[in-house]
């Protein structure tokens, strides 16, 4: 049985669906747009959607809210000033709440980034991938390398002062000096953040079914770790996985998913995680997925795609799963905090995987060794149900 003695922070992420082309590679709920945008019946829908969520999360505060998809750039700053407005007058914001929407490099996007600054989101996430135009081609992108360096230095005249730069390697063709002249150019530009991550071919996307030819898998280790190293030494810190990071400009919204906080998820196809204090659960509650059904039935029980309750040998392999995805770890308290069961239930597996030192742990810490974070999946094995 769960027990809570103080609930986790609460975000918001907010999906939107459309893109102008579907990228072959994207495993994402994501739609291209429709020749008639319905931009402000889909803002309506979010209201509505928030609002029957509200009862879940009575008095909570927001930390932080993330505008993910799809392209929420798509979106005018006039649209979401009005759905920040209506989320601000039914929740209570965190006075240091982030702010984050991803974006394109697209120059129309790129005339935006003023306004969304104005409105108040802080944090703007760019998917750049690549800066060889030849590459960005090949994963259907539908900017320029050009695009890119405009749209980081105009996301810094905006006033932004906390850019992630969405990087990708192991790309279709790629060499090894590519690869490093993509982080070489993504430096020089100076985001505050750069998530840097291997492209894989996922189910139900062009790629799986169509696979290109992708450079070995030994190559593209040491690339990886060439890089990793260039990125240590301009200053950015490997905080996850596949998250570097300027002091102080670790993304707060993926840290509370990392740490196994509670989320709100509205938006066609978005997931939310709720911890219920009174009730001793843990609940997981996903809308449905395509657009147009979104739109007619969010706020109603017909919007609602499902909902569970996690075991807890779940939710203990779920909290693990995110925690040990950070380089620093975990404080050992944050287990029974955030899960709501004492860390005894997976103290033997903990012994085990200090034992083939992959963690090092004591009743302080528990981290994943510089063995482990390379042999994650090993290590995340180890604590399956």
């Amino acid at each position: 049985m769960f027990q809570f003695h103080a609930l986790p922070p609460l975000a918001l992420y907010i999906h939107f669906p459309w893109c102008v082309r579907k990228c072959p590679y994207c495993d994402f709920n994501s739609h291209s747009l429709p020749e008639k945008f319905p931009e402000t019946a889909y803002i309506d829908a979010l209201v509505r959607d928030l609002e029957q969520d509200l009862p879940r999360v009575w008095g909570r505060r927001i930390h932080s809210i993330f505008m993910g998809g799809g392209t929420p750039s798509l979106f005018s700053a006039e649209s979401l000033d009005r759905l920040l407005s209506a989320i601000r007058a039914r929740l209570p914001w965190s006075p240091q709440i982030e702010i984050t929407l991803e974006a394109n490099p697209r120059t129309v996007e790129q005339g935006r980034f003023t306004e969304f600054h104005h409105i108040g989101i802080n944090r703007l996430s760019l998917g750049v991938q690549s800066f060889n135009d030849e590459a960005l081609k090949h994963l259907g992108r539908i900017h320029s390398s050009q695009e890119s360096c405009q749209a980081i230095a105009a996301a810094h005249t905006a006033g932004f002062n906390n850019i992630n730069l969405d990087l990708m390697f192991g790309l279709p063709g790629q060499t090894e000096t590519q690869a490093l002249a993509d982080v070489a150019m993504a430096i020089s530009l100076a985001p505050h953040h750069i998530s840097y991550y291997q492209l894989t071919l996922e189910p139900n996307t062009y790629f799986y079914r169509y696979p290109p030819s992708l450079p070995h898998e030994e190559a593209i280790n040491s690339w990886q770790t060439d890089c990793q190293v260039r990125l240590a030494q301009a200053g950015y810190h490997r905080y996850e996985v596949s998250a570097f990071a300027k002091s102080d400009r670790q993304c707060q919204h993926n840290l509370n998913y990392w740490r196994f906080g509670d989320y709100l998820g509205i938006g066609a196809g978005a997931h939310g995680k709720i911890s219920d204090a009174m009730e001793n659960h843990i609940t997981r509650i996903w809308k449905i997925k395509h657009p147009t059904s979104y739109l007619a039935k969010a706020g109603t029980p017909e919007g609602i795609g499902g909902e569970t309750n996690p075991s807890p040998q779940e939710a203990a392999f779920e909290f693990m799963l995110n925690a040990l995805r950070l380089n620093g770890g975990i404080p050992s308290r944050l287990f029974q905090e955030r899960v709501g069961l004492p860390i005894s239930v997976v103290e033997k597996t903990l012994h085990q995987a200090e034992a083939l030192k992959l963690i090092e742990w004591d009743f302080r810490h528990i981290r994943p060794t510089e063995k482990g974070f390379s042999l994650l999946n090993e290590l995340l094995q180890l604590f399956l149900p």
